[in-house]
């Protein structure tokens, strides 16, 4: 019982805060009929489906088979950074960062040990979880917040993108830069062949007596891009996208999903992380009872109403982005300003954006030596893109 305790306080930190918080304001304002509106429904739906959908993805190899086709074009050290990089970059905008994390990290630390490249990882490490952040950012659908903030402003998606669009794209000519100074052009001959086996072979397909990835339980090793199951994912990721943009209903797009993935592989349902949205859920219970309370509404309105993007940075290096966008979005309607502050503020410290502890937790299962050389390497690289985009949205705004 004890180490089933530990685990959940160490794997469930924050829904394990915002379920005490959601509790002590119980107290404060005892249940009534209003609770009944503190749940942001279209939130919770949205989440709930794209991660079904980002699941399924997963689960027949698609995105580590895009990044091993990709790195068949491959020559140069330069030229494998800046691609593994960019999986995490682009990906992140369309399967949220923490995901792209979760299924690049791991397969960048096996491409750079091909490669004998093993001195980079932890550079590389911290470079593709910058990457991640600064992708996710520009999308709706790229960042857990982001999704929340859409549904709660009714921000059309094309306008969203526009404010982040400066952000995501200096942070890339940033990310290339680095890239560029530090990496040369050293020949990479393990992938310069036409067919990649060997990366696949090593990357997809371990050896038997290893654990085996879950692509290759599902379809078999060899059965390319997971057949029909491929497709049939297209589908739903473009009517999760549709229902994002409202061009159709929230309800018909729980149905498509929820009974597409019952025929289609119902594993996903125990795969995904169901703490998310539940996190979600005890924040709203939380700040709906809190905004009730008039002494703590005007003190909160006051503090963030001043400089909501700086307060939106600072308050996400103690507690990460998530939680303070659903904190501050209860009592600040400078929706642009919390928008621009809670994306960078998933910059910084390793916890300003949780998804940065899953680059931390590879690398460092994989060299625990090197522990320490990865805090000081992910906070420099990461105070440096801070000032940087900062700088720029003081410029812009």
């Amino acid at each position: 019982m004890r180490r089933l305790v530990v685990k959940i306080l160490k794997n469930e930190t924050i829904l394990v805060v915002a379920s005490i918080l959601a509790l002590i304001s119980c107290f404060i304002v005892p249940p009534d009929k209003e609770y009944a509106g503190y749940i942001h429904a279209s939130t919770i739906s949205q989440l709930i489906c794209l991660m079904l959908v980002v699941c399924g993805f997963q689960r027949i190899g698609v995105f580590r088979i895009i990044g091993s086709r990709l790195l068949h074009h491959v020559s140069t050290a330069r030229g494998l950074v800046i691609t593994l990089i960019s999986l995490t970059y682009f990906s992140g905008m369309l399967i949220t960062n923490d995901v792209a994390l979760v299924t690049f990290i791991p397969f960048a630390i096996a491409v750079l040990t091909m490669a004998h490249m093993e001195e980079y990882a932890v550079l590389v490490g911290t470079l593709m979880t910058v990457g991640a952040n600064v992708g996710s950012m520009l999308t709706p659908i790229g960042n857990a917040h982001n999704l929340y903030l859409k549904a709660l402003t009714g921000m059309p998606s094309a306008e969203m993108i526009g404010i982040m669009a400066p952000y995501s794209v200096a942070a890339a000519v940033l990310l290339v830069i680095i890239v560029c100074v530090v990496f040369g052009k050293k020949p990479v001959s393990e992938f310069s062949s036409i067919d990649g086996s060997g990366i696949e072979q090593n990357v997809l397909a371990p050896n038997s007596d290893q654990p085996q990835p879950d692509e290759i339980r599902v379809t078999g090793y060899g059965a390319g891009y997971g057949g029909w199951r491929t497709i049939v994912y297209c589908a739903l990721f473009i009517v999760c996208l549709l229902a994002v943009s409202d061009f159709i209903p929230l309800w018909a797009m729980c149905v498509i999903v929820v009974v597409a993935f019952l025929f289609c592989d119902r594993r996903v349902f125990r795969n995904i992380d169901w703490g998310l949205p539940l996190t979600f859920c005890m924040f709203f219970i939380f700040i709906g009872n809190m905004k009730r309370v008039p002494e703590f509404y005007e003190l909160a309105a006051s503090l963030v109403g001043a400089h909501p993007l700086e307060v939106s940075v600072v308050s996400s290096q103690f507690i990460s982005n998530v939680p303070t966008t659903l904190l501050l979005s209860g009592f600040c309607d400078q929706w642009r300003e919390l928008i621009i502050g809670t994306n960078l503020g998933g910059l910084g410290t390793l916890i300003a954006s949780m998804a940065s502890l899953i680059g931390y937790k590879n690398v460092t299962r994989a060299y625990p030596d090197k522990k320490g050389c990865y805090l000081a390497v992910y906070t420099a690289v990461n105070v440096l893109f801070v000032i940087v985009l900062v700088g720029l949205s003081w410029i812009i705004e």
